[in-house]
């Protein structure tokens, strides 16, 4: 059963189109990557997934119910989370409470419960900053709960991320070139933690340049070229097919 459908989505800005008739769809538990040189459109087609851009056509199905041009709050509470290409932590703030703030819109306390503090808010607050501490052993974080989140190295702080998309709850996680700027070892490192996010349920769709990566942990992958879809397939199928190895200048993808 797919999770997420999108059907002849497009997004034009003034006589630009950015992305136009893209149509995909990402099972349950899958890990689908979507690829393409600079400018192909990645970044447009995942800010129309998450709310941040209306789609000038084309409709995004969840669970198959339609949240074409829903807003981003409301998409974050349906069930898609995400991260972004450049760092958006709160960096004054612990990583503990990074993570804590990603689920405070789920809290069911009212206002005057947490003015107050009654016994209601603290019962949520203590199951909430449970809950946070869970998400970051799943990443080996807990020893680093009590820094400032801004102190801490690159690839710490793309963890951290990721353990505050999880913290929403969402079913569907979009991750926007996770392993950007990391070493090898840290690339393998997230290689894992995005593997063991599919054996959390989670689904997972993801942008990313490091063909290592896709060709490694992608279940499918959709190939973006100026906006427009090329090609789709498991990675062995893309990585022979010649149109992808045309747009990323006659390499082939190793």
């Amino acid at each position: 059963m797919s999770l997420l459908e999108v059907r002849h989505l497009a997004k034009q800005f003034g006589g630009i189109k950015a992305i136009e008739e893209i149509s995909f769809s990402v099972k349950n538990g899958a890990i689908l990557s979507i690829i393409g040189p600079n400018g192909a459109g990645k970044t447009t087609l995942f800010n129309c997934l998450t709310g941040f851009l209306k789609p000038t056509k084309g409709c995004i199905l969840l669970q198959q119910r339609e949240i074409t041009g829903v807003s981003a709050d409301r998409i974050s509470r349906l069930g898609i989370s995400r991260t972004f290409q450049n760092i958006r932590l709160f960096r004054e703030m612990t990583v503990l409470e990074n993570v804590m703030v990603a689920q405070h819109p789920n809290l069911r306390s009212g206002f005057l419960s947490a003015v107050f503090r009654l016994s209601r808010f603290r019962n949520e607050e203590r199951e909430l900053r449970e809950r946070s501490f869970e998400y970051l052993e799943f990443l080996g974080l807990e020893t680093l709960a009590c820094n400032m989140a801004g102190s801490l190295a690159y690839g710490i702080q793309r963890k951290i991320e990721i353990a505050r998309a999880m913290a929403t709850g969402a079913a569907l996680l979009l991750l926007d070139e996770p392993t950007a700027g990391m070493n090898p070892q840290e690339t393998d490192e997230m290689m894992t933690i995005i593997r063991n996010l599919r054996e959390l349920g989670k689904t997972v769709l993801l942008i990313e340049h490091d063909m290592k990566v896709v060709m490694g942990i992608s279940d499918r992958i959709v190939v973006l070229d100026h906006g427009v879809k090329i090609a789709e397939g498991a990675p062995e199928e893309i990585r022979k097919n010649p149109g992808v190895i045309e747009a990323y200048l006659g390499k082939e993808l190793d």
